[in-house]
């Protein structure tokens, strides 16, 4: 792929990051996990996960009394679509404000979820609430998990490039709401003591869209599909809605491809290792976070941001790439990095950025 003349480069304009309003201490979750899985919770080393899990805070979409009776399919989805919208409703007001655009000058909006079920799509409430150009182009993005954060980055990112020059972009997931009172499975178990409910939203234009400085330059985005590897991590559709799935080996898959994975996104846009000053990396979990370290041989510290999210945060899925992302800036970082997150497919999603500094 030829490199992006600085001309055309797209550029992140806002991002702003939010929870919905119900932050739920670790301690709490886990006790209730006792009520929630009363087989399972009578084994001390399944209980420790909580603990392993080097979570402290996590926001849910209810309360979490809420969550400790049965709930259907039905009743979880409109419990989802109620604080979606209402999320990426505030969020996405910010955003444009922050980026000092208009609602009526944005021409394509993207908007990516997995947590729940929406049509019309999440999109279609939003244009019509900020009062977005109704001739908006609508990009809704379903089904990449974790890996939807960084893919969506990407994808808004290739509108600019088309041709679209203020392109707002939403993520948000309700993890939470997935949760399956009475299943006993470890994959539902293991859920319960990392999923959490988040959104974001950004800004992307072009370079010479008028504006405040930009936090970011978008310089280019690899995918990569694992043949064969449907059923290491995705939902399994059931009566009382969204089981998960997800593999203990994701960790070793990490581990296996991740250095050759990295060094292809990189060629493919003619930067190499050694120009990477950061890299800023979905925390799926601990265990991830230290695959991602041995794989690209990272110093300690490297991946502090994406810590701090999961310890903060907890794993909101696509959301969570985007909250390290403006951890991230907070230091005001200069020169280049990747923007990395796995997800179901199984999938690996790379966005290389470039930070302007002070």
């Amino acid at each position: 792929m030829p490199n992006m003349t600085p001309s055309r480069v797209p550029v992140i304009r806002a991002l702003v990051t939010g929870t919905p309003p119900h932050p739920t201490p670790q301690a709490e979750i886990r006790e209730a996990a006792r009520t929630l899985f009363p087989r399972l919770a009578a084994r001390p080393q399944l209980m420790d996960v909580f603990d392993n899990a080097q979570i402290d805070t996590r926001a849910l979409a209810r309360p979490l009394a809420w969550y400790l009776q049965p709930r259907s399919f039905g009743e979880k989805n409109a419990v989802f679509i109620e604080e979606a919208r209402a999320l990426i409703r505030r969020l996405g007001a910010e955003a444009l404000a922050q980026a000092q655009i208009a609602p009526a000058e944005v021409d394509a909006v993207v908007v990516v979820t997995t947590s729940g079920l929406s049509t019309p799509s999440l999109d279609a409430d939003l244009i019509g609430f900020l009062g977005i150009n109704p001739h908006a182009a609508r990009l809704p993005v379903w089904g990449l998990g974790c890996a939807g954060g960084a893919a969506g980055l990407a994808r808004a990112a290739d509108l600019v490039r088309a041709g679209f020059r203020r392109v707002l972009y939403v993520a948000v997931e309700l993890c939470s709401l997935t949760l399956v009172k009475g299943d006993e499975s470890k994959s539902n178990f293991v859920g319960t003591a990392l999923f959490s409910d988040g959104g974001a939203a950004l800004v992307i234009t072009a370079p010479d869209v008028p504006g405040p400085p930009p936090l970011a330059a978008l310089c280019g985005a690899y995918s990569t599909l694992i043949e064969h590897s449907e059923d290491i991590m995705g939902w399994d559709v059931v009566d009382d809605g969204l089981k998960v799935r997800f593999s203990r080996d994701i960790p070793t898959l990490v581990r296996g491809m991740m250095r050759e994975n990295v060094q292809g996104a990189l060629a493919a846009h003619g930067w190499s290792r050694d120009s990477v000053s950061r890299f800023v990396v979905h925390p799926g979990g601990v265990k991830v976070l230290a695959a991602y370290e041995d794989s690209l041989s990272l110093p300690a510290g490297a991946l502090d941001a994406s810590r701090r999210v999961l310890r903060d945060f907890g794993n909101m899925s696509s959301v969570t790439v985007l909250f390290v992302l403006a951890e991230t800036l907070r230091d005001r970082p200069a020169g280049r990095a990747v923007l990395s997150a796995m997800g179901p497919g199984f999938s690996a999603e790379h966005v290389l950025l470039e930070f302007p500094g002070e």
